[in-house]
């Protein structure tokens, strides 16, 4: 079988049983990983729209229609993390497994692993392509158009005969009778506590209600009246025979032949900038919210990338730490990505230029790691191990030092702990030395590193570990002396 997937030239078939297979690995996590993200934000939105069914009394058809219009705008942010996790998940699976290196052994290198999954990526990242630059705006603007309907239902029908009616915000409106052929009122109260502490009332014989679709405007024309106005020393009323009230609306969207930039296509994004002018805070917006829509899909690209060598820093006997990584890198890039925005929309460098910097630093960073995991290396190099590994030893030296300074008739606890493991260690069976298999180094056994995730290695004795190729970790170099004297002294009769 593997015959049949060799990239020599003599086979120039595509192995298509290798590349389903790999298909296959990612696509379970990222399924499962898309559902339980989108199940998470599902609640996280279910409790504000809750007050909204409640406050309109919306239908359960109305409300699964009118949120349905929300998951393109959850898939944008879903898709992206379900994807790298999927990827990540997958080769993490197949690196424990060993048949990564199974692969490696028939000749299927990290490269030829590639096209499969920048195949798979691409296709996600389409998807959420059309989710950005399609189905958003549309789906804003039909939510739009719906509220603008709910809210006006609202308004039509919340006046009722000898009731109290608060569907018009902060005005209460009591009416004793309406004339069901003319819609006039009869007897018309109403409360209006708009930026006040104490309502002001009106009274008139009769009254009527208009509604303005355009302006999103509601106008009570009250007729032989007055108008209670009190005040804190003192109160007024006003008769009039004609008091006409406007009521600017306060729905949960604007009037449906209005276009906010979430709702513009593409095209209308970048004609808006031009005539705002695209150096000017105006036209930045609308720039800015053009270049969002094509940065999202490709960061989507570039974060399923990032999954494979993520992925692949599991293996027999080591944790699988590329998942928490990964979802650090994605935290990351979604935070350079909101920084951007920001300094696009009010600042004075290239919209374009800003946009792009965080897509373009993660293809950098997965550029970089796919090399250096195809070429047998260390995710990241080894002056950072190193220095990571330094600055840990030198936080345990200064922890003991001031220890010691605080307690100076104890001593020092950590050498004691070690001084202790030796004498231990000298009346049993000498235990062998543990090397780092991804830092390259080794520990002695009196060293809190011996048992660490990656030391899965053994040597016996420093003479071999050096001709490996290990070094001693910072604190081992401090034995390095004991334990050569002490190697000595078994070597001697």
């Amino acid at each position: 079988m593997i015959k049949t997937m060799v990239f020599a030239g003599e086979n120039k078939r595509l192995p298509l049983l290798l590349y389903s297979y790999l298909a296959a690995e990612i696509l379970a996590p990222f399924f499962a990983s898309f559902v339980i993200m989108n199940g998470v934000f599902f609640l996280v939105k279910l409790i504000p729209f809750l007050n909204l069914v409640l406050e309109l009394k919306i239908g359960l058809a109305d409300f699964v229609r009118l949120f349905s219009y929300l998951f393109p705008n959850m898939f944008l942010y879903s898709i992206p993390m379900a994807a790298m996790l999927g990827v990540t998940i997958g080769f993490s699976r197949l690196s424990s497994d060993t048949e990564i290196l199974a692969f490696k052994a028939s000749g299927i290198g990290i490269y030829h692993i590639l096209p499969p999954l920048v195949a798979l990526s691409l296709v996600i990242s389409l998807i959420t392509g059309y989710f950005s630059i399609v189905l958003i705006p549309h789906g804003d603007q039909a939510m739009q158009q719906m509220m603008y309907q709910l809210a006006k239902e609202k308004i039509n029908k919340g006046i009722k005969e000898r009731a109290f009616t608060e569907a018009l915000g902060d005005l209460v409106v009591h009416v004793d009778s309406i004339d069901k052929q003319t819609g006039v009122w009869n007897h018309v109260w109403v409360s209006d506590m708009r930026g006040r502490e104490i309502p002001a009332v009106t009274m008139a014989q009769s009254g009527t209600m208009k509604t303005d679709i355009e302006k999103m405007l509601v106008t009570l024309v009250l007729r032989n009246g007055s108008t209670h106005i009190p005040e804190q020393q003192s109160a007024q009323t006003v008769s009039f025979d004609r008091y006409i009230i406007n009521i600017p609306l306060k729905p949960l969207s604007r009037a449906p032949n209005f276009k906010s930039r979430g709702t513009m296509s593409m095209g209308e994004l970048l004609q808006r900038a031009d005539e705002k002018g695209r150096d000017t805070a105006g036209g930045r917006v609308y720039h800015t919210e053009f270049h969002k829509r094509l940065v999202l899909p490709v960061g989507c690209l570039i974060l399923s990338l990032l999954g494979m060598p993520l992925g692949l820093l599991a293996g027999p006997g080591r944790r699988a730490i590329g998942v928490p990584l990964g979802l650090t890198l994605y935290i990351f890039y979604y935070v350079l990505f909101s920084m951007a925005r920001n300094v696009a929309n009010s600042g004075s460098f290239p919209v374009p230029l800003v946009m792009w910097a965080p897509n373009t630093i993660l293809a950098l960073l997965v550029v970089i790691f796919i090399r250096r995991t195809a070429h047998e290396k260390q995710l990241l190099p080894s002056i950072v191990n190193d220095s990571f590994d330094a600055l840990v030893s030198w936080t345990i030296i200064a922890a003991d030092w001031l220890y010691r300074k605080l307690s100076p008739q104890s001593g020092s606890v950590y050498k004691q702990s070690a001084v202790n493991k030796r004498s231990l260690a000298a009346g049993k069976k000498k235990k062998r030395l543990r090397g780092n298999v991804s830092l390259r180094i080794f520990h002695f056994p009196e060293c809190d590193y011996y048992y660490g995730k990656n030391c899965s290695i053994e040597f016996k004795d420093v003479k071999v570990a050096l001709q490996a190729g290990f070094q001693p970790c910072t604190f081992c170099k401090t034995m390095m002396p004991e334990a050569n004297a002490l190697e000595q002294q078994e070597i001697s009769p």
